[in-house]
């Protein structure tokens, strides 16, 4: 059987939603929607270039947690309420993903929480050199 298993930050979303931060499969790592809160505190910046950089480190906790890190991301999703937020973030994307080069969507819609101005979800890949919780800034 498959190992799968269930990755929690601690948000108190994911119990009144009811999903997990991210789910490991075997080898598949999918990180849900992430956006720009810092769950210490509960807190979100105005800025979305904050907001993205937030949401890289949720990704990358829920990576290391996994098992894996940027480097193993296959597939990113960007979702925006508003294109123009979207260039200005571009630095802070290409510093995690410019190496890795995943397949990459960006979508405009609305997102649950008018304060939310990116919402960032990856999967990711698993290999064997990857199999050992790394850094979640790796």
């Amino acid at each position: 059987m498959t190992e799968r298993f269930a990755i929690l930050s601690g948000s108190t979303f994911e119990e009144q939603i009811g999903y997990a931060r991210a789910v490991v499969d075997g080898d598949r790592v999918h990180v849900s929607g992430t956006t720009g809160y810092d769950y210490a505190t509960m807190t979100i910046s105005d800025d979305v270039v904050e907001q993205a950089e937030q949401c890289l480190r949720n990704i990358g906790a829920a990576l290391g947690e996994a098992g894996c890190s940027f480097a193993d991301v296959v597939r990113v999703r960007y979702m925006l309420p508003d294109r123009e937020d979207f260039e200005p973030c571009w630095p802070t994307l290409r510093r995690r993903f410019g190496e890795v080069r995943p397949a990459a969507t960006m979508l405009v819609c609305g997102l649950a929480d008018p304060r939310m101005k990116i919402e960032i979800e990856v999967d990711a890949r698993r290999s064997p050199a990857s199999a050992e919780p790394v850094s979640p800034l790796a």
